[in-house]
């Protein structure tokens, strides 16, 4: 199966990641279904520059295996370089949409929790809830803004990209995921969609939402606002 080119320029990919998908092998050398196997197969002078460790094929980020949506590939060193800057320096506010079960009273709500990994268990984050949190490393600074769209349907916009983020955050304040039984969302299907990326260096193109969502009436453009489709 190949991946979805939603556009390019003489800089960038821009690929749409289906959930369930992983972007990387498990390991270096590492064979099996993954967003870079696809686009060798897509675009084989992906795999032949060298890369850094880490930034394979030109993938300039990561999405979990079951977060869909916007995924940028560079197409030279120089591109990968300046890409990597503005993910780096807090330029990019990165726009997802979710979906949660959980019923709160409130439609807007910033969450300001630093992240660190699970003191034993390497699957999952924690947030500081106070000085004794027990943790492993060091603690990430990291902000949250969600916005209700409509019913279950939210938007979650950070210039951080602390690991879980958007999911913990979201846990720790009553709005677990659906589906995210990580951190407390229950049953269901896994619904989080990376949108876009305000502040990008070029032209991003529209990441319709994947079928069977609620809420496919709602755009999100590419400077990062959110809105009912007219």
């Amino acid at each position: 199966m190949q991946l979805d080119v939603l556009g390019e320029d003489p800089s960038y990919l821009y690929l749409a990641k289906p959930s369930g998908l992983p972007v990387f092998p498990r390991s270096e050398g590492e064979g099996g279904d993954c967003v870079l196997t696809r686009l060798l197969a897509l675009r084989p002078e992906q795999g032949t520059l060298n890369w850094p460790l880490g930034f394979w094929g030109g993938i300039l980020h990561r999405l979990d295996n079951g977060t869909s949506g916007l995924l940028v590939v560079a197409r030279s060193i120089e591109a990968l370089d300046a890409g990597r800057s503005l993910f780096t320096d807090g330029s990019l506010q990165k726009t997802y949409l979710f979906v949660s079960d959980a019923e709160v009273s409130w439609h807007e709500h910033t969450v300001d929790h630093a992240l660190a990994h699970h003191h034993s268990d390497r699957r999952r984050m924690v947030w500081q809830r106070g000085q004794g949190t027990k943790h492993r490393g060091q603690w990430r600074p990291a902000v949250t803004q969600f916005l209700r769209l409509e019913g279950a349907l939210w938007q979650a916009t950070m210039s951080s990209g602390a690991r879980h983020q958007i999911r913990l955050h979201a846990a720790s304040v009553g709005l677990a995921l659906r589906g995210d039984k990580l951190y407390g969302g229950g049953d269901g299907r896994f619904c989080l969609h990376h949108q876009t990326l305000g502040g990008w260096v070029g032209s991003l193109p529209s990441v319709p939402l994947p079928g069977a969502w609620p809420g496919q009436s709602v755009v999100v453009d590419s400077s990062g606002g959110g809105g009912a489709a007219s």
